[in-house]
């Protein structure tokens, strides 16, 4: 899935999801809420090194 794709699944701009991969930007667990839900993962496995 591209950046833009995931960003507008999860109602994200795309700028910001591309920061947060780059750890540019850090994360609220909101976001990341919103992430797992737009890649239907539960949100610990975000977390996981």
């Amino acid at each position: 899935m591209s950046q833009e794709a995931l960003a507008l699944e999860a109602g994200l701009h795309r700028t910001f999801v591309a920061h947060v991969e780059r750890q540019a930007r850090n994360i609220s667990l909101d976001n990341l809420t919103r992430l797992a839900n737009a890649l239907d993962v539960p949100v610990h496995n975000l977390l996981m090194p």
